[in-house]
């Protein structure tokens, strides 16, 4: 039985895939604690993981840049939570660390870990790679900004793990990016079934036979707001669809003018909705883009603020799957893309094709749960 601890970054798209790789460990023995900021503990206990604050995720966040990513750049990048970092590893004991992508303050310090190491990765690896290292970069700057002296660079970081585990199929994260780092192995992607710790509410669809579409933002309220919202639901007003909204209660649904076409909830079964949908519009996250895939439903993807949805929605359209706006399009150019996505039969086939592809995929979970007992198998030998 092997003692997996999770430094994590509980970004909107980060922790459900983590809880359902740390569930299929635990169904198979193993146990999984995770560490991160005050905010990760009560999702991941919800979830019956264990977990451990890191206490410093905030002390320094005064000296950096001010800006909407002061405190979320502190606690990835500053010294503290390095120290602290090590700290956690040398009192628990684990088998096996494992670090997400997008922790810098805990790649860096993996060389002192004395131990497996796995990094999770939970978009596109080679193609959002440039993206990457452009967020890096900033918060390597903003470090060095607060006078808190530099940290080594993405290309660096990633080459340090063990293992990195990336939830995407291989054949979708192509081209390879040069002189990638070799271990890095594709699980595909972590969708459906898995422990959010959230329970989706039931939806009542709004009466009629037209097809469904689906809006869904971030479950990160920094990248949300009413105004976003209003605007999707305004442009698909008009339309032959029936709407569901869900807000991941970041915004004050009540502020919506909600038209008789559309419902408006916080949290829903996804995969209970797609089946159904002729059309889903989101920011892109890596999550809800390749779930989209599975049910072969085209997108209009409008990109906020995380690097890699830029990434995703150019993919999108190089694919054929859906079309790509900025995450402040008007009305018009929103129900105008809806309009030529709805009326061309190519993006649903597109995006069918793709849905092929991921139906013959193991589940991701499960693929990087071997993945994970591998790395603590062989350590232990």
């Amino acid at each position: 039985m092997a003692k997996y601890l999770w430094l994590t970054w509980d970004g909107a798209g980060n922790l459900p895939p983590s809880l359902a790789i740390a569930e299929a460990l635990t169904k198979r023995g193993d146990t999984v604690t995770f560490a991160g900021r005050p905010e990760m503990v009560s999702r991941v206990q919800a979830a019956g993981f264990k977990t451990i604050v890191i206490e410093n995720a905030y002390t320094q966040a005064d000296t950096y840049p001010k800006s909407l990513l002061s405190r979320m750049a502190c606690y990835l990048s500053s010294p503290r939570v390095s120290e602290e970092i090590v700290q956690i590893v040398e009192a628990h004991h684990p088998d096996v660390v494992v670090v997400d992508a997008m922790f810098p303050a805990a790649l860096a310090q993996v060389s002192k870990f004395n131990r497996a190491t796995i990094m999770t990765c939970y978009t596109f690896f080679h193609r959002a790679y440039h993206a990457w290292k452009k967020q890096f970069d900033e918060f390597i700057a903003m470090r060095e900004e607060a006078g808190l002296g530099r940290l080594p660079g993405m290309e660096q970081l990633w080459r340090r793990p063990d293992r990195i585990v990336v939830a995407t199929l291989e054949e979708f994260d192509q081209p390879a990016i040069a002189d990638a780092p070799t271990q890095v192995q594709h699980v595909g992607p972590i969708l459906g079934g898995h422990n959010s710790a959230i329970a989706p509410e039931s939806v009542r669809l709004p009466p009629g036979t037209e097809p469904l579409a689906l809006v869904s933002f971030s479950t990160a309220g920094i990248q949300n707001s009413v105004e976003k919202f209003q605007r999707a639901l305004n442009a698909l007003a008009s339309l032959p669809l029936r709407v569901v909204v869900t807000t991941a209660n970041t915004i004050d649904a009540k502020a919506l003018e909600v038209p008789a076409n559309a419902v408006v909830v916080g949290y829903a079964d996804h995969e209970a909705l797609l089946p159904d949908a002729a059309l889903v519009v989101t920011h892109g996250g890596h999550g809800t883009a390749m779930r989209t895939l599975k049910y072969g439903v085209p997108a209009i993807i409008m990109p906020s603020l995380a690097q890699d949805q830029p990434v995703i929605a150019a993919t999108f359209e190089e694919w054929g799957c859906g079309l790509s706006l900025p995450s402040d399009a008007s009305v018009d150019a929103i129900q105008a893309a809806a309009k030529k996505v709805l009326s061309t039969p190519s993006f649903r086939k597109n995006a069918q094709a793709r849905a092929g592809a991921l139906a013959k995929a193991q589940n991701g979970a499960e693929k990087a749960a071997d993945v994970f007992q591998s790395i603590a198998q062989r350590d232990s030998a």
